[in-house]
């Protein structure tokens, strides 16, 4: 059971109950620029009798301490035929790698989308840099990955679909979807004292033709969790008018990190049709890293704490919430990307897809496009 990212809690919602698809994995490049390239991790729907099982060799929070991750992919399995995948990318946070939410890639592919997460360079628990490398390059990446699927041949180009593309983004992922999905950046994150030297940040700010470049038809559903930015003036209301890409964000009520008062702005103050998923008393580790690997329970000399912090919460189950994030993801992806008829389980009145009792400590609100009303539809459980 130690190190496992596939598991489900006998209440795990309905999505997130193993697809209908076994599932395989690669690992890829993917070229941002001449100088800067990506190692991406991709997940897709696997052939028929695909035997189930493998391992992924990582690092934990302090960069230096190996883990072994088990999941139930199949590395290099032959690819799914008879039909098209959507492509879902999945961006992690600042430091984090390709792994940290590979609960849900391998949850993602089983239900039938080829999934990417790359290694933001510079970003990585072994690789990093000063926080502007990620301010700027965080949302070029995004758009990169999808360039690089979309240029795929073979087996695995024949099966991803890149006209509708999904977002997944965890803390700073979370800002890049942000930016990428149309809310630039205000000129005061310009003055951010960890913005990079230079001014070059300055090509995301909202309304520049940099910006309005970045944007991409094939983007077509973002899902940031634990989103930054909000809560260090990265943006305001006029560039948070200009999302238009459907959204749904998870966030913890305690995060001190992201500040949760900052991420209820960033859901109020957007312009496309909008959910927020809450997790009550929840921090900055709500929904997204994988349950804490056994390694990371020990005292770390190099970060003076156990990275243990880095993955789990204070109050809740991190496989409850993973699990919960993966029905989500399933049902909200589905809808937007392949037209699935799930738009009935982004419901937080009912519940739908919950045993009785098992929504317990989350409240589920939604906003339709346009400016906000003063009180969200929203229920609590």
């Amino acid at each position: 059971m130690h190190n496992r990212i596939d598991l489900l809690r006998p209440d795990a919602p309905a999505l997130a109950q193993r697809g209908p698809h076994p599932v395989g994995v690669t690992t890829l490049t993917a070229a941002v620029s001449d100088t800067r390239q990506l190692t991406v991790e991709v997940w897709y729907p696997a052939a028929k009798g695909t035997v189930a099982g493998t391992s992924y060799a990582t690092l934990l929070r302090d960069g230096v301490t190996p883990t072994v991750l088990h999941g139930s992919a199949c590395r290099e399995a032959f690819v799914a035929t008879g039909f098209s995948a959507p492509l879902i990318v999945i961006s992690h946070g600042y430091p984090g790698n390709r792994f940290l939410l590979s609960h849900l890639a391998e949850s993602l592919a089983g239900q039938g989308f080829v999934v990417a997460a790359p290694d933001h360079a510079g970003s990585t628990y072994e690789d990093q840099q000063a926080f502007g490398v990620t301010l700027l390059n965080r949302p070029l990446d995004q758009r990169a990955v999808i360039d690089a699927m979309e240029a795929l041949t073979g087996p695995l180009g024949d099966l991803v679909a890149c006209r509708r593309v999904g977002l997944i983004g965890y803390s700073m992922g979370g800002y890049g979807a942000m930016i990428f999905g149309g809310a630039g950046l205000a000129e005061t994150a310009l003055q951010h004292p960890r913005a990079p030297e230079g001014g070059s940040l300055a090509r995301h700010l909202a309304g520049s033709k940099t910006h309005a470049a970045l944007r991409d038809p094939r983007l077509c559903a973002i899902m940031p969790i634990g989103p930054w930015g909000n809560g260090q003036a990265m943006w305001d209301a006029d560039g948070l008018a200009q999302m238009d890409t459907p959204l749904f964000m998870m966030a913890g009520t305690v995060d001190d990190v992201s500040d949760y008062a900052a991420m209820r702005r960033l859901f109020t103050g957007c312009a496309s049709d909008r959910y927020l998923l809450s997790f009550i008393n929840a921090g900055h580790n709500a929904a997204a890293p994988i349950p804490a690997p056994l390694e990371s329970w020990a005292h770390s000399d190099l970060l003076g704490w156990a990275p243990f912090q880095h993955y789990a919460d204070p109050v809740w189950d991190t496989l409850r919430m993973n699990n919960i994030a993966q029905h989500y993801a399933a049902a909200f992806m589905g809808m937007h990307l392949r037209g699935d008829d799930t738009a009935g389980m982004l419901d937080g009145t009912d519940w739908p897809g919950f045993a009785p009792g098992t929504a317990a400590g989350l409240r589920l609100e939604h906003l339709p496009a346009g400016p906000a009303p003063d009180k969200p539809k929203r229920k609590t459980t």
